[in-house]
């Protein structure tokens, strides 16, 4: 890489970071283990659904999955779906040419693997209402997706390095609590994948923070103080979000212990010495910020706990 220096053009970076990238991309085929979606899906607990074929209809109780298991993988899912605009985001910021074009549909690629054995599984198991989850996936879909990171490079590096991993904690979580064995073993599958993809991006950050360290750390701390994850738009997200909180999948504590502390310890983002005037207060802001996060984290701690006493305690009363 050429070295350090205060500003970058986001052309100049893209150039700067190709060597990079072609790298990364090399260790990542490298590692990565071929797998097939259809053999992760018990096909055999499959069977027709009413409508042409006249199958059987779709009822509750049909489903074994926990109840924050049957939610977390509707989310998970139609996060997956949205696909084609992740791929237009990201295509559009780093092109279609040379390692980074390479990159782009050999990540593309791979997540789709993940939306169809989701689905796949849900289907064959009855897990969920199928036509339920068809509308949801229309109207969210529909709706595409924008990215918040200003469309900028850095922040897009800095948010996949993030997001990447909270996928892949949000479905190891949601496969330990589903209640169902085959599920877990899929979603262990689903979370090697993205986990390969944060070390890329995690890789490629830690790259940026050495050849732009002021930029890089703005975008950081952007990324960090603004974090959604993409799926957020999707039909009754605020709902399901707090039940995967309340059940465990995905919450503040987790977000600040799992996702956010485990890469920046790992850049030493709040290490980072020789920056300029904009790198220094964007390294003070990301430490105001987690401070203040691990204090709301605690705060939900309680709520959870106590919320979760109650909850055992009717359950132990209607016993």
């Amino acid at each position: 890489m050429p070295p350090a220096r205060l500003t970058w053009t986001d052309a100049e970076l893209l150039v700067a970071l190709e060597e990079v990238v072609e790298r990364e991309l090399n260790r990542h085929l490298s590692v990565f283990k071929d797998w097939m979606p259809h053999e992760y899906v018990p096909w055999s607990q499959g069977r027709d659904f009413d409508g042409p074929l006249g199958g059987e209809a779709w009822s509750p109780e049909q489903s074994t999955l926990t109840e924050v298991g049957r939610v977390a993988l509707v989310v998970n899912l139609l996060t997956e779906d949205n696909l084609p605009s992740y791929h237009h985001e990201i295509a559009t910021l780093f092109g279609r040419d040379g390692a980074w074009g390479t990159w782009v549909h050999r990540w593309t690629a791979e997540e789709a693997r993940h939306s169809i054995v989701l689905r796949d599984y849900l289907l064959a198991t009855r897990a969920v209402d199928p036509a339920a989850l068809e509308r949801a996936r229309m109207t969210h879909m529909s709706a595409g997706f924008v990215s918040d990171n200003r469309h900028s490079p850095l922040h897009t590096v800095a948010y996949v390095a993030f997001q990447e991993l909270a996928t892949r904690i949000s479905h190891r979580n949601t496969g330990h609590l589903s209640g169902d064995p085959v599920c877990d073993r899929m979603l262990a599958q689903v979370a090697r994948d993205e986990n390969l993809h944060m070390v890329f991006y995690r890789n490629l950050l830690k790259a940026a923070l050495e050849l732009a360290p002021d930029q890089a750390m703005r975008a950081v701390a952007d990324v960090v103080t603004g974090f959604r994850m993409p799926g957020h738009g999707m039909p009754g997200f605020e709902r399901a979000a707090v039940r995967i909180a309340v059940g465990g999948v995905y919450n503040l504590r987790v977000h600040h212990d799992d996702v956010l502390q485990p890469v920046l310890r790992h850049l030493k983002v709040m290490d980072i010495s020789g920056l300029g005037p904009d790198g220094l207060k964007a390294q003070d802001e990301l430490g105001v910020f987690l401070g203040d996060l691990d204090t709301q984290a605690a705060r939900f701690d309680e709520r959870r706990a106590a919320l979760l006493a109650r909850r055992a305690a009717g359950a132990s009363s209607r016993a």
